[in-house]
């Protein structure tokens, strides 16, 4: 991982929960890929309870990477989610105590392809306006993610819940899911599975907000990178495999768990107002409402999950749990 001297240093981290054998994986393949380059590798197990901390660091010591100075494993010491356990790992610095110019967050089902990392740190290099990267995902069946987005809105909520075709192409430019990038370039956000950002947006716009526990945390990032000047890219030429939603359950989600309806609120809260957030909801509502009707005039049944408009409702309206903030100053 030594590189020249005016070569950027890049921090992986790896956030386990729960799934030590696949963090591992995931640490395997980026430590191969950061051969050539300057940094280091710390794995942050964030209070999994279930002997995690344990195996990786047994695992790690075995490898031999614990006595190179180039990774490091930690323990977080809470379950603050996603945003939160990224933190700590960011806060760690390198693990031979220096403070990495690059921050590369790895999901703990992403595997960096040949080049994946090598080209988001030339990608950078070469685009200064850019200050997240972030790189092209593929499903271990070969199928393309959607990961290129723009941020979501009151316009974006009615037209994702009415899916009508009309709506649709009034409301175009709003749509958040863009179509799939064929050549590297600015989105608005993109997935935090395979994201580098430079140190000097977080020094200037904080870290992740920890109000989130999960979902809208990356795009609550790139949206404050956004405020501050600095472009989220999608970098085609960067491939990583991600097998997705393994250490949170959301595949066999019945419904979507509070911390979404939690975490959608805030964001909206954040960067539309009060106003706007209950705007994005009666926009949400209002959608579905078409969609719905389309349906009973289909004979068709709704697949909306069971509860869905109570619970978003109720979300909407009782007292913020957290307060609402951005956090500022440096990490």
């Amino acid at each position: 991982m030594t590189g020249s001297a005016a070569a950027p240093s890049v921090h992986v981290i790896v956030l386990n929960w729960r799934t030590p054998e696949m963090s591992l994986e995931a640490a395997d393949a980026a430590m191969r890929e950061m051969q050539g380059l300057d940094g280091g590798l710390t794995i942050v197990d964030n209070d999994s309870g279930d002997g995690s901390f344990e195996t990786l660091r047994q695992a790690a010591q075995a490898r031999g990477w614990l006595d190179s100075g180039r990774v490091a494993v930690v323990q977080s010491g809470w379950n603050g989610g996603f945003g939160a356990g990224n933190n700590y790992g960011i806060r760690q610095n390198l693990p031979d105590g220096r403070r990495a110019d690059l921050v590369y967050l790895l999901n703990s089902d992403a595997l960096p392809q040949p080049g994946a990392i090598r080209a988001l740190v030339d990608y950078l290099a070469t685009h200064p306006q850019a200050g997240i990267a972030c790189s092209r995902l593929r499903g271990t069946d070969d199928v393309p993610h959607s990961t290129a987005f723009r941020f979501p809105s009151v316009a974006s909520e009615f037209e994702a819940t009415s899916r009508t075709g009309p709506i649709s192409r009034l409301l175009r430019g709003s749509i958040v899911a863009l179509p799939q990038p064929v050549t590297s370039g600015r989105v608005d956000w993109s997935a935090g599975a395979s994201m580098m950002i430079r140190m000097d947006v977080l020094d200037r716009i904080g870290l992740f907000d920890e109000g989130f526990f999960l979902y809208y945390e990356e795009t609550d990032l790139c949206r404050r990178a956004a405020n501050a000047g600095w472009e989220t890219h999608y970098v085609v030429e960067s491939l990583v495999l991600h097998i997705g939603s393994v250490s949170t359950g959301m595949k066999t989600w019945k419904r979507a768990p509070d911390y979404w309806y939690d975490s959608r609120r805030r964001y909206f809260e954040k960067h539309h107002g009060r106003m706007g957030a209950l705007g994005a909801t009666a926009a949400h509502l209002g959608g579905a409402g078409i969609f719905r009707l389309r349906c009973l005039l289909a004979r068709r049944k709704p697949d909306t999950p069971p509860g869905h408009f109570g619970y978003l409702t109720r979300h909407a309206l009782r007292p913020q749990p957290r307060p609402v903030h951005v956090e500022k100053g440096k990490p």
